[in-house]
């Protein structure tokens, strides 16, 4: 039995996936574009190659810097130049605080799914191989793990970091309502990227992540400003 709020669920799934279209297939694009450089040029080989290296030699660590960078400063920086004609607020140092923790430990998330499924499925991009990646990583990873997570997190936030109400987030209503939309846009714009990534060789799939990341913030950010200069 249908309940009111399903239709309405069903309606900001489509509304995010319509939303996250154009700037998904660009990032596929770029991302795509990228991966054939990378089999195709040996000046792009030799770039990613250095990536790799300090990926070799930071390890966690590396995963640490580059998911902070994209996640937090990135969009903190591009708010400021964006929004706020250059002036730096204290909400600013707020937003980078809180996205700099939860990129932080989602990166490393990440960084761990990317070890532990080399070590299951192996490193050749066969098409076997990387569709036993991108099936545990977005049927299996993402909604159990990665989007509730992150909805849990900005709710948090978004609630002045009080635990109110948080047994109504282990509901399937909650997750129907608030993380299904959110899954649904994640879908629409990483299935095809989670698969490009996994083509690589495996030191550089975290920095191929934190890259998509970045063009992923570039883009949600000019497309914003653009439609705040158009009100």
């Amino acid at each position: 039995m249908n309940t009111p709020e399903e239709p309405q669920s069903l309606l900001i799934c489509l509304k995010a996936a319509r939303a996250n279209l154009m700037p998904g297939l660009i990032i596929q694009g770029l991302m795509l574009g990228l991966v054939l450089a990378y089999y195709r040029f040996e000046p792009v080989r030799q770039t990613l190659n250095l990536l790799a290296l300090q990926k070799q030699q930071w390890g966690y660590g590396f995963t640490v810097l580059i998911s902070v960078f994209a996640g937090a400063l990135l969009p903190e920086v591009l708010k400021i130049c964006f929004f706020q004609k250059g002036s730096i607020r204290l909400e600013n140092f707020r937003e980078f605080a809180f996205g700099m923790i939860f990129w932080a430990i989602l990166g490393c998330s990440v960084d761990t799914l990317y070890r532990f499924q080399g070590a299951w499925f192996g490193s050749t991009p066969s098409f076997a191989v990387l569709a036993k990646k991108v099936a545990v990583d977005q049927f299996i990873y993402n909604p159990i793990y990665a989007a509730p997570v992150t909805v849990w997190a900005y709710e948090w936030k978004n609630s002045h970091y009080t635990l109110t109400g948080i047994s109504g987030w282990f509901t399937p209503r909650y997750y129907r309502v608030k993380v299904l939309p959110t899954l649904i846009a994640t879908w629409g714009v990483w299935f095809p990227v989670v698969t490009i990534i996994y083509s690589l060789p495996p030191l550089l799939q975290i920095p191929l992540f934190g890259l998509a990341l970045s063009f992923w913030v570039l883009l949600v950010t000019y497309i914003n400003a653009k439609k705040k200069k158009s009100l």
